[in-house]
């Protein structure tokens, strides 16, 4: 057994892992106040975007994959909302002049798919009330919770932005100087929105689901989407144009949308079963890799080795283009999925991978399919890119694109009811804060693209395809894990590096999670300015340097990260002998695991 930074913890009773410790101390205290898994994430979830509000927020997006004890079956939770009705190329490109979507502000706005995500859950498979689930983010909200170091130093960067352009921001993440690292910091205004929600689901008297449908229509149909319309209507934000744009968002909008049930995608690697969410989300992507590293000999190369990295990296580039050119949103586009994961597409996709690093940006014709992408103009945006970081005009941090990140959470209870959630989005650095609400709006539809005939266009109505990717697996047929990853590309780049150690290399969840890890930046990025960078590679720093010297042997444009830099993974698992084991990311300091 290798060393780890802390145990993979056992337990019979329950497991919650999640990217903070205090979102898995509230997963866990519902469990032992007898809710299940599905009650214990959605408290969970809720906690998140109080203790993580530059990862996730009450405004974003939640894809979830869940095991049903009671009926035996998974499904995946679309929590993705889509683009709103009056959010069309003509407007975007037409008249406002634009050849990519901002990445921030409120152009690039979804319909906000995580309340409606969580509260399906709840109402399909949970037993709580509404108040009982949301206390404990109101509480935190309400009397502040532990600012991470990490929080602040994600506003000093966009502090310029706030202070000359975004003044509900400024007024909400600025005020008595801001969150202090390690202090406590409190959102009144959040804890007022909730609070009133909670009202008003009580008002429609006792029964658990009633509570819960009211809970939906007030921020759907109620006092939420109309603070919603109202703000994008009145305030123009200074978005990444260096323009200030006013939102097209609308309560019409958000009264005609709900979060909805999708069959999971599913993959079989050598005996395990691996559950996706669907072609809306970056999951395929994941389970490309795996069937062009099925029938290559992984078990056979050393985990920590050249030849796995290359191997590795060099799948990811076929997957990630397969991705660009045939993922979106199925309800909008053909996606050819059953050919991007047959056996005979793959067998020739596999014959790609040689001794050296591909330069090249090269997805697959399926079923006779021209691909259309365009590699050359990703690399020109990168480069256009770092040129205009370098000049400081103008800044980054005052058009708001410091980017943002994601958080996971992975529960199984006492029944065996198992949950896979990614949520994210509506961080507090994605778009001016609503000053009624207390949050902002998203930025995930920065991801379509402004050309006819693709498989991510804009259309209105269309789920922008998020790289947001929930896993779980089955081994014969039962649940055994669920795993994820903040980390935009990386979430499907770090999940099936961990899954392939555990398989074919025999470590635990922890151990899969410690060992260093490496992501690319090959492939065009989904997030704004739409950027590629070929044949990037960056190394974890605890790497051998025989290792990174090997792989710049075999052409890859190679940089060392941090020795703590790669990966940001949970996981749960079930086994054998009926003993749950879960594992949490140290690097950062905020994932942990709990269980008894």
């Amino acid at each position: 057994m290798m060393f780890t930074t802390r145990p993979e913890i056992a337990g019979t009773f329950g497991v919650v892992a999640t990217t903070h410790w205090i979102a898995s101390q509230v997963g866990m205290a519902v469990l032992e106040r007898g809710g299940n898994a599905f009650d214990a994430a959605a408290a969970a979830g809720f906690t998140l975007q109080i203790v993580e509000p530059h990862l996730n927020g009450p405004g974003g997006d939640a894809p979830i994959i869940l095991h049903s004890a009671a009926t035996g079956a998974q499904s995946v939770i679309c929590g993705q909302g889509p683009a709103p009705a009056g959010l069309t190329i003509d407007h975007v490109k037409g008249k406002l002049g634009q050849s990519i979507m901002p990445g921030t502000g409120f152009l690039c706005a979804p319909i906000p798919g995580a309340f409606d995500a969580w509260m399906l859950m709840l109402r399909d498979h949970g037993t709580w009330k509404p108040r009982e689930i949301l206390e404990f983010a109101i509480g935190y909200a309400r009397h502040g919770a532990h600012m991470v170091p990490r929080i602040r130093q994600t506003i000093d960067t966009v502090r310029p932005l706030f202070e000359t352009a975004w003044p509900t921001s400024a007024e909400l993440w600025l005020r008595d100087g801001g969150p202090a690292p390690g202090g406590l910091y409190a959102n009144p205004v959040l804890a007022d929105t909730y609070s009133r929600i909670v009202a008003e689901a009580e008002a429609a008297g006792g029964d658990r689901i009633a509570q819960i449908e009211a809970a939906r229509a007030a921020f759907y149909k109620g006092f939420v989407a109309e603070a919603v319309e109202s703000f994008a209507r009145r305030f123009a934000a200074l978005d990444t144009t260096g323009e200030r744009n006013h939102g097209v968002i609308t309560a019409h909008d958000m009264a005609n949308w709900q979060a909805s049930y999708d069959a999971p995608l599913r993959y079989n690697y050598h005996g395990t079963e691996v559950l996706k969410c669907g072609p809306w989300s970056q999951g395929p992507a994941m389970l490309m890799t795996l069937s062009l590293l099925r029938d290559i000999d992984v078990a056979g190369m050393d985990p920590m080795g050249a030849e796995l990295v290359h191997h590795f990296v060099e799948a990811q580039k076929l997957a990630f283009a397969d991705r660009e050119a045939w993922c979106g949103d199925p309800d909008f586009f053909d996606v050819p999925m059953s050919t991007l994961l047959s056996d005979a597409y793959n067998a020739e996709r596999r014959k790609l991978i040689g001794a050296q690093a591909s330069m090249e940006f090269r997805p697959g014709s399926p079923d006779g399919r021209a691909p259309d992408t365009d590699y050359a103009a990703a690399i020109r945006r990168g480069l256009e890119a770092r040129a205009a970081a370098g000049t400081g005009e103008p800044t980054v941090s005052r058009l708001g694109a410091s980017g943002g990140d994601t958080c996971h959470i992975d529960i199984i209870d006492r029944w065996g009811n198992m949950v896979s959630a990614t949520p994210s989005a509506g961080w507090l650095q994605s778009s001016p804060a609503i000053p009624e609400l207390g949050f902002c709006l998203g930025s995930r539809c920065q991801m379509f693209w402004l050309e006819e005939g693709l498989s991510n266009t804009l259309v209105p109505g269309k789920r922008p395809r998020t790289t947001l990717s929930p896993s779980m697996a089955l081994r014969d047929g039962k649940p055994w894990m669920s795993f994820g990853t903040p980390g935009g590309e990386q979430q499907d780049q770090w999940q099936p590096l961990m899954l392939l150690r555990m398989l074919h290399h025999g470590l635990n969840i922890q151990e899969a999670i410690d060992m260093p890890a490496f992501h690319s930046e090959h492939w065009i990025s989904s997030f704004w300015p739409r950027a590629a960078k070929p044949g990037k590679l960056v190394l974890e720093g605890r790497y051998p340097a025989a290792v990174a010297e090997e792989l710049k042997a075999r052409g890859h444009v190679l940089e060392m990260g941090g020795d703590w830099s790669e990966g940001r993974l949970t996981g749960a698992r079930i086994q054998a002998d009926g003993q749950l084991r879960a594992g949490a990311n140290p690097r950062g300091m905020q994932g942990y695991a709990v269980g008894r």
